[in-house]
């Protein structure tokens, strides 16, 4: 029923579509995972109908895998844009992740490239699904056998490129988006050009699939390197440098800051020399209480 510009299955778009009914879904699912084809099942859909039509069909997909059929593989599920809290939260029951994709991060875009659709309908959702997960950690602490809601977390996804927005807004606002204590991964999906006639979209050869990458770097600087997004792209720097990678970029930027020493700098700081990750800056500082760092013993850590 959407007529969303970047998608192929777009209702103006005079092409060919099928569905699945539940009974064929589960059907399959099961038939691929008792042959050990699958782990797990990604569930989406486009909407069919009305956002709770569609949504009482995928949460009758999940319900009868688990209690029919007694499926224990992970299921991923992609939530429908304004369905109604109920059908949400029966969803979360089953589900061990569930997906909210805000698609275009901007509001004002969205609505150019997705007329029926806006942040409201998709951030509600989301708030449901974070209520659950919330709700069901508090009486999993008094009731030792309360149901499981939504175990995994919730994600989400952005287009990157159909919109004219820098990574800098890109970044701050899946910075925001992670301050939502259920909210694990944001994901970047570069561009891939699907209606060559509708003005409204860029001209691109091909997906932006460098820019994703950088993207998918800066955000792994946001989660686990204590970078803030305005570090790694401002409003001086509003896209990231597609020839160097993010924590280069900014090491780049920031000379005051080297060198460093690795025998007296906080883990912080030395998470922000290039090169060194995560597990060998923890190595480094535990290696620093039996003597000091000398330049083999990097090589010995690798």
């Amino acid at each position: 029923m959407f007529d969303c510009a970047y998608c192929i299955n777009r209702r103006s778009n005079d092409i060919p579509r099928a569905t699945l009914t539940v009974t064929e879904l589960v059907n399959l699912t099961i038939e691929f995972y008792h042959r050990n084809y699958i782990e797990g099942l990604f569930l989406s859909s486009g909407v069919v109908r009305n956002a709770d039509y569609t949504m009482e069909r995928l949460v009758r997909v999940v319900k009868d895998l688990r209690t029919v059929h007694r499926f224990n593989g992970y299921i991923h599920l992609k939530s429908i844009p304004g369905a109604s809290q109920e059908l949400v939260n029966e969803a979360g029951l089953y589900a061990d992740r569930m997906s909210v994709n805000i698609e275009i991060p901007n509001e004002k875009s969205l609505q150019l490239l997705a007329p029926e659709k806006d942040f409201q309908s998709v951030f509600q959702p989301m708030r449901y699904i974070q209520q659950g997960v919330l709700q069901s950690a508090e009486e999993r602490k008094r009731f030792r056998h309360a149901p499981r809601f939504v175990p995994a977390g919730q994600s989400t996804q952005m287009i990157v490129g159909a919109t004219d927005e820098s990574d800098s807004q890109i970044l701050r606002l899946a910075s925001s988006l992670y301050e939502r204590p259920s909210m694990k991964r944001v994901y970047y999906s570069g561009f891939i050009p699907v209606n060559a006639y509708d003005n409204r979209l860029p001209a691109l050869k091909q997906a932006p699939l460098v820019r994703e990458n950088r993207l998918y770097q800066a955000d792994w600087l946001m989660r686990f390197y204590g970078f803030r997004p305005d570090e790694i792209a401002d409003d001086a720097h509003p896209q990231l440098d597609l020839e160097i990678d993010p924590k280069l970029a900014w090491a780049l930027r920031h000379p005051e800051a080297f060198p460093v020493d690795l025998n007296r700098a906080d883990y912080a700081m030395i998470l922000r020399v290039p090169g060194i990750g995560v597990k060998s800056a923890k190595l480094i500082v535990s290696s620093r209480r039996f003597g000091r760092i000398t330049l083999s013993a990097l090589k010995k850590m690798g």
